[in-house]
């Protein structure tokens, strides 16, 4: 066995800092944070090359005494807690007393620093870890820190930092959280010499929304206020209409500190369940305030995992004050002179707190089988490798059963294998060329459409319905598939889409390759972008929630363009432009729909797997009708 050493000091720091210092968003982040907590009303942040090689933040909070700048940099030094029992209240957002020393252990890091009874301030050099004696400066009250050439002393550690602008989009994004999570303070945010965001820090949460997220989230929200067990849950949600396509805008802090946590989450979405679509989020901006001593924030150097000593607390507050805000601003207009209101004073009361949360946390998803439903209403779990029509079986019980699905021999026409091409030289020079033939409609009689979303057809013996949006989605998506480069129909009024930090940063640096696919979209300054053209296929009014979308998915999944993500651009676009369930169709735009759909043996199931065809025989309805 090796002999047991102890490590020399530089090599503990750097072990160490790697769990403090990830990148530079982590500095930023404590750096920030410090400032706060030092009182600060004031901050700035300045980042060069994505903070890789400058951050400097500067603050005019309480400063630091020349004789305590050294200590300042020693592990577990801090003027935040003095005792072990100090941990179970902590109020506070830096404690651990890791922080400087360990960006000081990767870094080049230069302070200046005063406080307001010192006549002079104090300059403090260090890098990694070696420092030099603090002189008199000339400086105003507060802290500034300079940190440059983050990991030049570890190199396999600069290995893994990002491009500069990915890099420069996480700082972005801390320092918006941790501006919303205190309005009282005013930050600003300089990259590579331009500002990016300034927040007003006159303590009122919107006007630090508006700031951050933008003009049109701050619009679109609604304010609550709720207490329920000790636990107060205050800031915002937003209206269902203005749900979003992803999580990316739900905030939770807890007593000021950014946290995530899945119990909130899952409390707020399940507030929002029937009052938004399926596969929509909710956004909101909430601060948790609890009794310290109810929440372990000492999980993870990083701050930013807790524990709640009573999680179902955390849920029915989060859940009842997002149902709240939802319930007091439902209108119901009648025909009078004015509309009745539901009252706002009133908000929702649980109505039993012996709510599971188990029910709404997330699952490990599983697969089901399909069970029998009512004919009227069937539940359709179709796997892949089977046929892809549905068929009512003749030997189904009285209310009916999904069953195996046949194939459509003898209804639909066989796929053709295409002929190999040729070249003209081998072609015949004598006799007749043969063209290409238009595959055959195979006979049906157009009978109407039921429910404004299902072609009901006539087939031989048989009775077919076609669910119209999947089957012009499904075609939409193949001609959208098959051209190499959409060409952009340009809007005679650009719409500007506001993105969070991170979203508008991802977006930009993707506009050339969305650019192929037929979106003109440009910078607009203020974490916004205009979009001047989009496909062919769009409408105007999809325009918004698209961009919302591809921002997210460039953000958090795609950050190349592969064959999976064209897909999903090609898919989100068709669904847009397809004709909707329930949207006013001719006999004849129908007739030529169900059509294409017999002919094209590829329109069989939309983009998200959903059948288009169903089929129910004649023998059936006569069974049903006691006619056989």
């Amino acid at each position: 066995m090796p002999k047991i050493h102890i490590l020399d000091k530089h090599t503990a720091e750097l072990i160490a800092a790697g769990e403090v210092v990830e990148r530079p968003a982590s500095a930023v982040k404590e750096l920030l944070e410090n400032s706060i907590d030092a009182g600060a009303d004031a901050v700035t942040v300045e980042i060069k090359n994505g903070g890789n090689t400058f951050i400097r933040v500067t603050d005019n909070g309480s400063g630091i005494e020349r004789t305590d700048i050294r200590n300042a940099f020693l592990r577990h030094a801090t003027s935040k807690i003095q005792t072990p029992a100090d941990l179970d209240a902590i109020a506070t957002l830096g404690f651990r007393g890791e922080a400087l020393a360990s960006i000081a252990a990767v870094a080049k890091v230069e302070v200046l620093t005063r406080t307001a009874d010192c006549e002079w301030g104090t300059k403090y050099e260090i890098q990694g870890g070696q420092d030099q004696e603090p002189e008199d400066a000339g400086c105003a009250v507060g802290t500034t820190i300079v940190v440059r050439d983050l990991f030049f002393n570890t190199p396999a550690r600069q290995k893994f930092l990002k491009k500069d602008q990915t890099e420069a989009n996480a700082v972005a994004g801390v320092v918006d959280r941790i501006a919303l999570s205190h309005p009282e303070v005013s930050i600003k945010l300089i990259r590579d010499g331009r500002q990016t965001m300034l927040t007003p820090g006159d303590g009122q949460l919107q006007s630090a929304i508006y700031a951050v997220l933008g003009k049109d989230f701050a619009g679109s929200l609604l304010p609550c206020d709720y207490t329920m067990n000790g636990v107060r849950v205050s800031g915002f949600v937003t209206r269902p209409d203005a749900a979003r396509p992803n999580a990316n805008m739900q905030f939770f802090f807890l007593n000021g500190r950014y946290i995530k946590t899945k119990t909130g989450a899952a409390a707020l979405k399940q507030a929002y369940k029937n009052e938004i679509l399926v596969g929509k989020q909710p956004g909101c901006v909430l601060n948790l305030q609890i009794a310290p001593e109810q929440v372990d924030v000492n999980v993870h150097p990083a701050k930013i995992e807790v524990r709640f000593s009573d999680e179902s607390r955390i849920f029915h507050a989060v859940y009842y004050a997002a149902k709240s805000a939802i319930t007091a601003d439902q209108t119901v207009v009648q025909f009078q002179s004015r509309p009745v209101e539901r009252p706002a004073d009133k908000p929702v009361q649980p109505a039993s707190e012996q709510m599971d949360i188990r029910d709404y946390l997330p699952k490990t998803k599983e697969r089901h089988t399909v069970l029998e439903q009512p004919v009227h209403t069937p539940a359709l779990d179709i796997e892949k490798d089977e046929q892809p029509v549905i068929r009512l079986s003749e030997s189904a019980p009285a209310y009916g059963t999904v069953l195996k699905l046949p194939d459509l021999e003898g209804i639909l026409p066989a796929a053709k294998e295409p002929e190999p091409a040729g070249h003209m030289d081998d072609m015949p020079t004598t006799g007749p060329v043969s063209q290409p033939t238009e595959p055959s409609v195979p006979d049906f009689r157009y009978v109407g459409q039921a429910f404004g979303t299902y072609i009901l057809l006539e087939m031989q013996d048989k009775l077919v319905l076609i669910d119209k949006h999947a089957a012009h989605e499904r075609i939409l998506f193949e001609q959208i598939r098959q051209t190499t480069h959409s060409a952009p129909q340009m809007l005679l009024s650009p719409v500007i889409v506001q993105l969070g930090a991170e979203e508008y940063d991802a977006l930009l640096s993707k506009t050339e390759e969305l650019g192929a696919f037929g979106f003109e979209i440009e910078d607009y300054g203020g974490k916004a972008v205009i979009v001047r053209g989009v496909p062919m296929e769009l409408d105007a009014e999809d325009i918004r929630q698209l961009i919302y979308e591809i921002a997210g998915k460039i953000t958090d999944q795609y950050t190349d363009f592969s064959p999976e993500f064209s897909d999903w651009l090609y898919h989100s676009v068709a669904c847009r432009a397809a004709v909707k369930a329930g949207d006013g169709s001719s006999a004849y735009e129908l007739t030529k729909l169900a059509e294409q759909v017999l002919t094209d043996p590829r329109i069989r199931r939309c983009p998200h797997g959903r059948p288009v065809l169903a089929e129910l025989s004649k023998d059936e309805i006569k069974r049903r009708f006691s006619r056989t």
